[in-house]
């Protein structure tokens, strides 16, 4: 683990959570994206999923979030659906990272603490940990992608959900970015939460599974 996370803050204890996928199909159309899915994933476990555009990736996160209905299969979330635990055990980064342009990341990450139920002194160590402390007063408009996307893993965090589904995470990050991240997943593990991520990106994150979605259509 990196000394990157000595610097996280200190936050609320989180619930570790379970989550089980048990012979998931989903379709798009005619299309058959994935079949018989199946996954286990344990409190401080990392998933990584790869595959060409195209395989159901982004949807099979959608799903477990409960954002799209599937052909077959179930989706537990300890003991519940997502429609019933989604709200308390996951944090969502999809490609849209969240931000108007006008608002600075002080202002987006207040409302989405206060969303949360979670103390707004975590901001700032929070921004300093991957980095983005100097812009934190900055119009999101006038930031890059790369410093939007850094702001937006703030957000999840910031959540303290157990459960992490985290698409295309590091899509505009540069090296640097791409280790912060990795800070950030390695701390969010020490402390009993779990990622699923959704890359075409080369991710180094210890221990984590990969699963090709190429294999599941």
């Amino acid at each position: 683990m990196s000394s990157q996370t000595q610097i996280f803050p200190d936050m609320p204890a989180l619930c570790p959570e379970t989550l089980c996928v048990s012979g998931l199909s989903l379709a798009r159309g005619e299309l058959t994206l994935v079949r018989d899915f199946n996954l286990d994933l344990a409190p401080g476990e990392a998933v990584l999923m790869s595959g060409p555009n195209g395989t159901g990736k982004t949807s099979l996160l959608r799903a477990i979030a409960g954002f799209i209905r599937p052909e077959a299969g179930t989706i537990r979330i300890g003991e519940h659906p997502p429609t019933i635990a989604a709200a308390e055990r996951l944090a969502w980064l999809g490609h849209a990272d969240g931000l108007k342009p006008g608002e600075s990341p002080r202002q987006a990450l207040r409302f989405w603490a206060a969303m949360a139920g979670q103390p707004r002194k975590a901001i700032l160590p929070l921004m300093r940990a991957l980095a983005i402390e100097s812009v934190i007063d900055r119009p999101a408009g006038r930031l890059s992608r790369g410093q939007q996307r850094r702001t937006a893993l703030v957000r999840v965090a910031l959540a303290n959900r157990p459960i992490w589904l985290l698409d295309e995470p590091a899509g505009p990050l540069d090296g640097g970015g791409r280790a912060r991240l990795a800070d950030l997943v390695a701390w969010h593990r020490s402390r009993g939460g779990s990622v699923i991520a959704a890359t075409h990106q080369i991710l180094d994150w210890p221990d984590a599974r990969r699963i090709d979605l190429g294999t599941h259509r």
